[in-house]
């Protein structure tokens, strides 16, 4: 649990929820739910896993992530392979289960969750791609009650892009000095921190922005209009918190708001279908 971060579901987990209910107007089956959420889970633990065995050499370096569990040997490594192929074969299942899409695409899922991990190595754009692995949330749990993409699914998906780049480069903000020195590749490691802060506002403005044509082009009432105009003031006290010469509270901006930002974007959507049902 340590080690694949479980808690850290609940970014993604709501959003794999938005693009469901909104597909299916406001209404989701039982086993649609079931089986959009052991594909989240497994997906999000397999690709964890694969994270953590990619980087547990220079997890070993960093005193940030030393303590790690596979850093120090606390689980063996064959072990982690072992979950990660048991989350794999669960994922394919739960994708076969839904539609004949959600399996045919399955295998790209598989793709991005692999290559994300090594995007660091070669380009600091890689805090997009950390964005498009969660991007596949809203995008999946349509397509799982649709059998088809359509535009509201991919402006979700932008909005999630660019707010888990967002906050992707305020933390990498912390290992800054560490990525200069074994040569990783970040906005603040390439930009400075300064910097990065105004490329992670900037994804943000961004992201509020999606969300906003997300409402219009899904025909979202107020109560969506509520949620986003909190999302916007916690995006905003989250970058109130940090700031270049103070870093300390950045685990209070990094957990604590976002994961009260997808539960926002969940319920408002959820209340918006409702009403206007």
């Amino acid at each position: 649990m340590e080690m694949v971060k479980f808690e850290h579901t609940l970014f993604a987990l709501p959003f794999a929820y938005t693009g469901a209910f909104l597909a299916g107007g406001g209404h989701l089956s039982f086993w649609k739910f079931i089986w959009i959420t052991m594909a989240m889970i497994t997906a999000r633990t397999a690709g964890m896993s694969l994270n953590r065995l990619i980087d547990k050499d220079l997890d070993a370096l960093n005193p940030r992530t030393a303590s790690r569990a596979l850093p120090k040997g606390l689980i063996p490594t064959k072990t982690v392979w072992g979950l990660v192929a048991v989350s794999l074969a669960v994922f394919l299942f739960s994708t076969a289960m839904l539609n004949k899409l959600s399996l045919f695409l399955s295998p790209l899922a598989i793709l991005v969750l692999f290559a994300y991990s090594y995007l660091k190595r070669y380009t600091w754009l890689c805090h997009l791609g950390l964005g498009l692995v969660l991007a596949c949330a809203p995008v999946g749990g349509w397509i799982a009650v649709a059998g088809r993409l359509g535009l509201v699914p991919v402006t979700l998906g932008a909005a999630v892009i660019f707010w888990l780049a967002g906050f992707d480069i305020l933390y990498a903000c912390l290992d800054v000095e560490f990525d200069r020195q074994f040569g990783l590749f970040s906005v603040p490691q390439h930009f400075g921190v300064t910097r990065a802060l105004w490329f992670s506002a900037v994804c943000h403005i961004l992201t509020f922005g999606f969300l906003a044509l997300t409402g219009v082009l899904a025909g979202l009432s107020w109560p969506y209009d509520v949620g986003l105009l909190l999302v916007g003031i916690l995006l905003v006290y989250e970058h109130a918190v940090v700031s270049p010469d103070d870093l300390t509270r950045m685990n209070q901006a990094f957990f604590q708001a976002n994961a009260i930002i997808s539960f926002l974007i969940l319920a408002s959507t959820l209340s918006a279908l409702w009403v206007t049902s």
